[in-house]
């Protein structure tokens, strides 16, 4: 019975091999083209065989003209071909890993079979069992704590740039210092624990000649493992605290010196409008809002006349910028990597974050070795179907650069604003004066 058993996944794995043989096939740009020249060459064989040297002649010239004239028709679509298809395999698909996966697992479980029906036949014949479990597992899990502290180094070798490539801001080092001291400590205690773990259960695995000692209670290791890491995690967290206080609070002095620049997010855009030579936005009123005043910006607070619209984020290098953020509609958060700066857009309610950028863009360029790399501004909350096209150009450039583009971008309030708003004085005239005309009348 257990025999047909095994007989029985054998053909199973026999056709999901086969499955995965056929979805997993590279398919190659040359199947289409490769057929075309046996036929050419099957029919001049036959044509050789039909016909005498004269007609061979002809024949020949006959199939010159045509290839010459397939080849001038079809240039254009091969040269497209071969800018679509670098290499002759595609990737393989999903269905190849999946069934793939599914081998594997039985394959474990047919060699479990054959030994499990090793040690039945085993004690059939009155015979101790040859495998001893608990040293096999115990074996395995050596090996997983080997693989495991293997692959952690990997990764930090392989994607350890993610937390200590350069920023691009002042108070982005404080940022990485902050995330390096994290990391560094919560590796170290990984690693120890880890090793304990599976180094114990290899040590203390079980045998004929052992018995389990029970240990219920010890007040002096529950206060170790209690306080130790109670201490670590205050100190990581005041550590956190005070650094992300000293980035999200500057003084009062530094906030007023800091460009004034509001940054708006909306399914799905972002708005960008820099405060005038006063370096003061002008308020803002939702009930304002209009087709043409998409901001509801008040133009009746004269701070507002000077502010200009930004097509994209320029900054100045090395002066510092302080972003006001708001938003129109749902939760945004206005999120640039590169300079370490995220913040919510909460609507209805403005939040501030203040950096001082280090780096021009060609500067990172060259650090990078990418010509064409370029600072962007995301959304870092998921915020509806359109979520992925939230992406803005940022741009640092020198103090000179920045004033000779913020010189050229066009006013807020223009001359549609400027019609709107006098109409909107008009009407209020005329509404005061039939108000007064009626009280005047009673």
């Amino acid at each position: 019975m257990r025999f047909n058993k095994l007989f029985k996944i054998r053909n199973l794995i026999a056709v999901l091999a086969i499955g995965c043989i056929a979805a997993g096939t590279p398919v190659s740009a040359q199947d289409s083209t490769a057929a075309a020249p046996t036929e050419i060459s099957a029919g001049s064989s036959t044509a050789a065989s039909a016909t005498d040297a004269a007609d061979m002649d002809a024949f020949a010239s006959e199939l010159v003209k045509v290839s010459e004239s397939a080849t001038s028709d079809d240039s254009s679509t091969l040269a497209a071909a071969d800018e679509v298809v670098d290499n002759s395999t595609l990737y393989k698909t999903a269905a190849y890993y999946t069934i793939l996966f599914i081998l594997v697992c039985i394959f474990l479980a047919i060699i479990g079979k054959i030994l499990r029906v090793y040690e039945l036949t085993r004690e059939i014949q009155g015979k101790r069992g040859a495998l001893n479990w608990n040293s096999i597992q115990g074996g395995i899990f050596v090996a997983f704590l080997i693989l495991g502290l293997y692959g952690t180094y990997w990764t930090y070798d392989t994607w350890g740039y993610v937390v200590t490539g350069e920023s691009a801001s002042v108070h982005g080092d404080r940022i990485n210092n902050m995330m390096l001291v994290t990391v560094a400590i919560t590796t170290l205690v990984f690693v120890i624990t880890q090793i304990l773990l599976f180094w114990f259960i290899f040590r203390y695995r079980g045998q004929e000649t052992r018995k389990a000692y029970y240990y219920p209670h010890n007040n002096a290791i529950e206060r170790l493992w209690t306080i130790v890491p109670a201490f670590v995690l205050t100190i990581l967290v005041v550590f956190g605290f005070f650094t992300w206080r000293s980035i999200t609070n500057p003084p009062e002095a530094d906030q007023k010196a800091a460009l004034s620049v509001e940054v708006t997010g909306e399914q799905f855009k972002w708005n960008v409008r820099y405060a005038g030579a006063d370096n003061q936005l002008g308020v803002r009123n939702y009930k304002l809002t209009t087709p043409t005043n998409s901001l509801g910006i008040d133009y009746s607070d004269k701070k507002s006349w000077d502010d200009r619209l930004g097509p994209e984020i320029v900054l100045p290098v090395n002066k510092p910028v302080r972003v006001t953020i708001n938003s129109k509609d749902v939760l945004h958060s206005f999120y640039m990597p590169d300079f370490r700066v995220q913040m919510n857009a909460v609507p209805g309610m403005p939040t501030y974050f203040q950096f001082t950028p280090k780096l021009t863009t060609e500067e990172m360029r060259e650090k990078k070795g990418n010509p064409a790399f370029d600072y962007v501004l995301l959304c870092a909350k998921i915020c509806g179907s359109g979520h992925y096209n939230m992406q803005y150009k940022v741009k640092v450039v020198s103090e000179k650069e920045y004033k000779e583009w913020i010189a050229q971008q066009p006013l807020f309030f223009n001359d549609d604003m400027k019609k709107e708003m006098q109409q909107k004085v008009a009407s209020s005239a005329e509404a005061a004066t039939i108000d007064n005309n009626i009280a005047l009348n009673n």
